[in-house]
């Protein structure tokens, strides 16, 4: 069996039921022809690069799925017959999957969604901690420095500059 990722193109006019029905269909459509859905990835509305059938606008689905090329085939087919699919796109991930192995990664990607990541609660933490400005490393601190003496010194160009201006111009009164 071959892995295979369909990014798809709704028209937006659809309804949230009628895009639901739609998802349905295909996924009947991949479990009817021997594959295995392990993806629906819903991107939502985005712009389009250029109208299609007068829309500048389209709801972008992404399938990631296992299947044979007669599995692509009836997908595409019924890509081009229905009028609510704007663009269609497939490309071939991988040529020899084992399913057994995508189905139990998919089942630890799921477990692992579930539970709250303690890396990123330690992270909020230390957000909340504030940063202080010994925690900054010398680099950084000394481009600060730098940049503080040069505009101080542009100021004291400006004002010498300026300074005699002034004087030139009192001299010619």
């Amino acid at each position: 069996m071959r892995r295979y990722e369909t990014i798809t193109i709704v028209d937006t006019d659809l309804s949230d039921q009628d895009r639901a029905l739609f998802f349905e269909k295909l996924k009947d459509l991949i479990s009817r022809q021997g594959g295995f859905l392990i993806m629906l990835d819903d991107w939502g509305v985005k712009k389009l690069a250029y109208e299609i059938k007068k829309k500048p606008h389209g709801y972008y689905i992404r399938l990631d799925y296992c299947g044979t090329g007669i599995l692509v085939n009836e997908m595409e087919r019924f890509f081009r017959i229905d009028d609510r699919v704007l663009k269609y796109m497939t490309v071939l991930l991988d040529k020899n999957v084992d399913i057994e192995t995508i189905k139990q990664e998919a089942v630890k990607a799921e477990n692992e969604d579930d539970k709250p990541d303690k890396d990123v609660l330690a992270q909020n933490d230390e957000s909340d901690a504030g940063l202080n400005p010994s925690d900054l490393p010398e680099s950084i601190e000394n481009e600060t420095t730098e940049n503080e003496t040069t505009e101080n010194e542009t100021t004291e160009n400006e004002t010498t500059e300026s300074g005699t201006t002034e004087t030139k111009s009192n001299e010619e009164e």
